[in-house]
């Protein structure tokens, strides 16, 4: 592209930029979905609406207008609008509704993950039966506990395929890669959890590019979208900082499980080492969907590890990297190892099918050559995660609890350093 094309294409974003400003100021646009999102720069306000003009935000006072994140294409009739809260410390405002801003030292962190109902050439998940899909029940229950931040450790859009002909369970359910998908599976049913607090989310594999690739490009990706590619790679990890821990937050979404991708585990290597040094000595928590060395129900003996992973993981992972926060296998999960792992911790209870005959104790279990030291499992139980300060103090250990969606204690751990003690 010459110079002078691309001197154009800038003045006439530009240009576009302040018809969307005159426009929203003189009329307005309706949100339809509002929230707050981790993203490398900090906090992000971000609005799916179905008009071509953004809302104005009111930050501590100010009125500030959003601008357009990205714009409506095939199967993708929405607007997407974002705002980096820079130097805001109150709440925000959209069109009426309040949006908390993090807090500096979060006592409680949600955990939910792979929570879309699941339509897949053999396996057609009941998704109009909040008994056999829970995940808009469980969302309003979650939502009353009043969390400060909200993770959600990916596996967002499961509707692949349609649905059979005749199957009552999901019929009229919307299908691919679409917006209709995401709201399904997604937006539509958080309700009031949307707003309850900010949030970090993980890429998972089912937002792979031939997957729900494009819909997390537009609407969730942490990076700026490209309408060029559509949907975008794997991208680079980046840090939210939670008072006295650092969260990394890391793509693996791409990672090869059944065989060691040699190349892939170098790049993973890199981004466990730059993660470390860059928490400057400060533990570490890493918020990935694929776990390396876990159980689950489809693996010979419940063996579920990545051997991409694994590889990185073999000399990659820094003495400050203490808890890696997953989903992936769609079980409640606590493992700590007799080698110097991380404590590994699995949240993929959320919605999706869920995986049975998981053993609720694996101690002594050896995965890809790691052997377990302690391992405990809840499968076949529906639910979300809590992560919780034992007192307010910036170095207090952290209790990690598993919960149904009618708020049932299915087990609890308390994190020190690479180490989980658990009771129920």
């Amino acid at each position: 592209m010459t110079n002078g094309r691309k001197l154009i294409q800038i003045f006439i974003g530009h240009l576009s930029g302040l018809f969307l400003i005159l426009a929203s100021a003189s009329s307005g646009a309706e949100a339809l979905y509002s929230w707050i999102q981790y993203v490398p720069d900090g906090m992000e306000a971000r609005v799916i609406t179905n008009e071509g003009t953004c809302p104005v935000v009111l930050a501590d006072g100010q009125k500030l207008q959003m601008s357009q994140r990205s714009n409506p294409g095939e199967q993708y009739p929405i607007f997407v609008c974002a705002l980096l809260l820079q130097k805001v410390t109150g709440q925000i405002e959209i069109e009426g509704k309040i949006l908390p801003l993090a807090k500096s030292l979060p006592q409680r962190i949600l955990i939910i993950g792979d929570t879309g109902c699941r339509l897949k050439v053999d396996r057609f998940q009941a998704c109009n039966d909040p008994v056999e899909w829970p995940f808009r029940t469980g969302a309003a229950f979650v939502a009353n506990l009043k969390p400060d931040l909200i993770l959600h450790v990916g596996d967002f859009h499961y509707r692949e395929t349609p649905c059979p002909e005749g199957n009552t369970g999901c019929a009229g359910s919307p299908y691919g890669d679409s917006w209709a998908v995401w709201e399904a599976d997604f937006f539509a049913p958080l309700g009031h959890l949307l707003t309850a607090a900010p949030w970090v989310f993980v890429r998972g594999n089912h937002e792979e590019c031939e997957r729900g690739g494009r819909g997390w490009a537009r609407i969730l990706d942490p990076y700026a979208w490209s309408s060029d590619t559509g949907c975008i790679g794997p991208g680079e990890p980046y840090l939210v900082d939670l008072g006295g821990i650092k969260l990394a937050v890391v793509d693996v979404s791409t990672a090869d499980e059944e065989k060691a991708n040699t190349e892939q585990a170098a790049r993973f290597k890199s981004e466990y080492a730059s993660v470390a040094k860059s928490a400057s000595g400060s533990p570490v928590w890493i918020a990935q969907h694929r776990p390396i060395w876990a159980l689950e129900e489809t693996k010979p003996q419940f063996l579920g590890d990545n051997k991409t992973l694994a590889l990185a993981a073999r000399s990659g992972l820094s003495d400050n990297i203490q808890t890696i926060l997953s989903g992936h296998h769609h079980v409640l999960e606590v493992i700590t190892y007799d080698e110097n792992y991380p404590v590994q911790t699995l949240s993929g209870n959320g919605g999706d099918t869920l995986a049975t005959g998981v053993p609720e104790t694996s101690d002594g279990f050896v995965i890809n050559g790691v052997k377990v030291k302690k391992g405990i499992a809840k499968s076949g139980v529906f639910g979300y995660s809590l992560l919780e300060r034992a007192d307010k103090a910036p170095t207090s250990p952290w209790v990690f609890s598993g919960f149904d969606y009618q708020g049932n204690l299915l087990l609890k751990c308390t994190l020190k350093n690479r180490d989980a003690i658990c009771g129920q």
